[in-house]
């Protein structure tokens, strides 16, 4: 669908791309994920033909993206971080300017009448663009992006500047296209990408610093629940003794901290396993009053800043690379 092969894309002597390659295939919802200023959009603008490369390839579907641009912008819908709307036009007037750009005339209004209904706009078509709230004008370029039946849709930045009910609704949009479209969103917003994305591409000072399904890169970061922190109530070097006699459990530290008469422990699992169910189990069974339990491996977020603030120091293993 896509390729991009040792892409590079340099402002004087600042390297905004490094040397970047990946593969994006069909069917997917694909996270483009990075910390401002790590050549995400740099990325779509020359995906999306906007920009020119100062060296490496970018195919489409077979078609050179600066080669062969007409051919290969005709799979791609694209939704810029700040939508190129025309303030002064109405929405149904700004959708049909841009069907005449894309489309042929016969195919024009059916098209214009699809994309306004799956983005929820219908109902504001005789509105001008100017007055529509920030959530709507970014519908609207949405709509623009699935004009001529593209079979990628790019998302730059999608919910920036949207309140919380706004955002919902984006990735509510966001889904659906996934349905029929592959989809690529550019963010560095971690829940997002998390609540969306089949597959996750991390970038970092225009390096690919890692590229793993979502499920496999959660489960990843997170340890699979190796590590647990409990609240007791009472004498911690109970627990602890009771714990240390578990073949599940590897090591247990009493931490400081907590209310007088409790005691936290900082619970770790002799395998790479998810043993909460069986420490609460554990110690309830045996009279230990468990006040809180939780997780403490790491996050996606944990992680990212791992894998963003180490310059290209960093290799993440997918389990292609691990040969799992």
């Amino acid at each position: 669908m896509i390729e991009i092969s040792h892409l590079v894309k340099k402002y004087g002597s600042h390297t905004a791309v490094d040397d970047l390659s990946l593969t994006v295939e069909p069917g997917r919802i694909y996270g483009f994920l990075g910390p401002n200023g790590a050549g995400k959009s740099t990325t779509m603008n020359i995906v999306t033909g906007y920009l020119g490369a100062t060296g490496g390839e970018v195919k489409i579907n077979g078609y050179d993206i600066l080669k062969q641009p007409e051919e290969a912008k005709k799979c791609i819908g694209y939704l810029p971080e700040v939508p190129p709307l025309y303030m002064d036009m109405t929405v149904e007037e700004y959708l049909n300017f841009a069907a005449e750009l894309k489309m042929e005339k016969s195919a024009r209004k059916k098209a214009v009448e699809e994309a306004m209904e799956l983005t929820g706009i219908s109902e504001k078509k005789e509105r001008l663009i100017r007055n529509l709230s920030k959530g709507y004008r970014q519908r609207v370029g949405l709509a623009q992006a699935v004009l001529g039946y593209p079979e990628v849709i790019i998302l730059d930045e999608p919910t920036v500047g949207l309140d919380p009910r706004q955002i919902i609704e984006m990735r509510e949009l966001i889904l659906k296209l996934g349905e029929t479209h592959t989809v690529i969103l550019s963010s560095h917003i971690l829940s997002e990408v998390r609540e969306v994305c089949d597959y996750i591409f991390i970038i970092s000072d225009g390096k690919l610093v890692a590229s793993d399904t979502t499920e496999h890169l959660l489960k990843q970061v997170e340890d699979g629940g190796r590590e647990m922190k409990v609240l007791v109530r009472g004498d911690g070097e109970a627990a602890k003794e009771l714990l240390l006699a578990d073949d599940l459990v590897e090591d247990v530290l009493i931490c400081s901290g907590g209310e007088e008469d409790t005691a936290n422990l900082m619970i770790r699992a002799a395998a790479k396993e998810d043993i909460r169910s069986h420490v609460i189990k554990t110690l309830v069974d045996s009279g230990v009053f468990v006040l809180e339990a939780a997780s403490a491996g790491k996050t996606l977020e944990d992680i990212f800043l791992e894998l963003t603030n180490q310059k290209g120091a960093l290799h993440y293993e997918s389990d292609s690379e691990a040969g799992i």
